[in-house]
């Protein structure tokens, strides 16, 4: 009778060291999710501000810096539910301002449009690593709650299903094809 007793708080132990080790690790993962969502907020930020100053500076000609600075501003302004739409509507613009290089060479030529260049195109590279990293994250946060024993127990409390950040973050490839960015 004692020795049943005692593998019964045996298992109980076990099985509540595995709960309370899942459960942590879906925290993690979680807060992994919100520290890669910030990043690619910041990302996305950034390179809707580089175009829009690049819009702004007078290198471009006046249809593209219409183009792109409408589609930045409606990138910075968008709410969360048409987020996406718009961030992948100012990818379109800068593919159709920066589709070919002699855009490119034509902002190097300006004063200071060497720097403006490079900070576009780095702006724009990065903006797909963070996407990445993110939609990673909330690829394996969707792994772990579809576990029978996450939902069961309801390991993940009150916390919202993450989803995915899915839009158009081609690069132009004037500005891909950069070396040294």
């Amino acid at each position: 009778m004692t020795s049943t007793l005692i593998w019964i708080v045996v298992a109980l132990v076990a099985i509540g060291l595995y709960l309370s080790w899942t459960a942590g690790r879906l925290d993690r993962l979680h807060s992994r999710i919100d520290a890669a969502r910030a990043a690619l907020d910041a990302q996305l930020l950034r390179r809707a501000s580089v175009a829009q100053e690049l819009a702004t500076s007078g290198v471009l000609d006046p249809a593209a810096s219409m183009v792109l600075y409408e589609a930045a501003h409606a990138a910075r302004q968008a709410e969360e539910d048409h987020r996406e739409v718009a961030e992948s509507d100012l990818s379109h613009a800068l593919r159709a301002v920066f589709g070919e290089s002699a855009q490119v060479e034509a902002v190097q030529a300006a004063p200071g449009g060497e720097a403006a260049a490079r900070e576009l195109a780095q702006a724009v590279r990065r903006v797909p690593m963070a996407r990445r990293f993110h939609n990673d994250s909330v690829r394996a946060v969707r792994a772990l709650r579809r576990h029978r024993t996450v939902r069961w127990f309801r390991l993940a409390g009150h916390a919202p299903f993450p989803l995915a950040f899915e839009m158009d973050d081609e690069p132009p490839t004037a500005l891909a094809d950069r070396p040294g960015t």
